[in-house]
């Protein structure tokens, strides 16, 4: 489910959409300094019933519109710091071949890799490593090989994993599972 399915989910259960509880939580005084994250999450699930995972959905809006809007290139550029700067090379070369599948292709950082996007689909992740890049591929009903791995325990948002370990091993075959996943998204 991608966050705005969240948020749609939450505004038509509760006719509420991000702003009006960010209001709200701002007159109960939970915009405060030091307010918790928990606290925030207790009064959603108190007062409209939410899950939890949809309450930390509305945390994530409300707490983040009063911060400093950071930039999607500064965002990404987070993914190859130190180490994994050897990296941004091979990142950037798989965006440039991945773009070529249509114009809908859209890279999107998030805390821990890089969700690629058609039209707003996640069909493929990018998680940077100090010795590796792993690209993780929704392909459902293909079968695993030696070089597409099963994602297994590593992440549940795809089926596949595929770890580059040198500068050229964004190739033909790794494109074409990528266009597959692409195709289906």
């Amino acid at each position: 489910m991608t966050f705005q399915a969240y948020l749609d989910n939450i505004k038509a259960k509760t006719g509420k959409d991000p702003e009006d509880f960010r209001v709200l939580a701002a007159d109960k005084g939970l915009l405060a300094p030091g307010v918790k994250a928990g606290e925030i999450v207790a009064w959603l699930k108190a007062d409209f019933a939410l899950g939890h995972g949809h309450a930390m959905a509305i945390v994530g809006t409300i707490t983040a519109a009063d911060q400093p809007k950071i930039s999607r290139e500064a965002e990404l550029a987070k993914h190859f710091t130190g180490r994994k700067d050897q990296w941004r090379q091979p990142f950037d070369v798989l965006m440039d071949k991945a773009g070529r599948f249509g114009p809908d292709v859209m890279a999107q950082p998030g805390a821990s890799y890089i969700s690629l996007l058609r039209r707003g689909k996640k069909f493929a992740i990018v998680q940077t490593g100090a010795n590796h890049l792993d690209v993780g591929i929704k392909l459902k009903d293909v079968e695993a090989t030696e070089r597409l791995g099963v994602a297994g325990s590593w992440n549940a948002m795809v089926t596949h994993r595929v770890r580059i370990t040198e500068q050229g091993q964004v190739d033909a075959e790794l494109l074409g599972w990528l266009r597959g996943a692409y195709d289906r998204a």
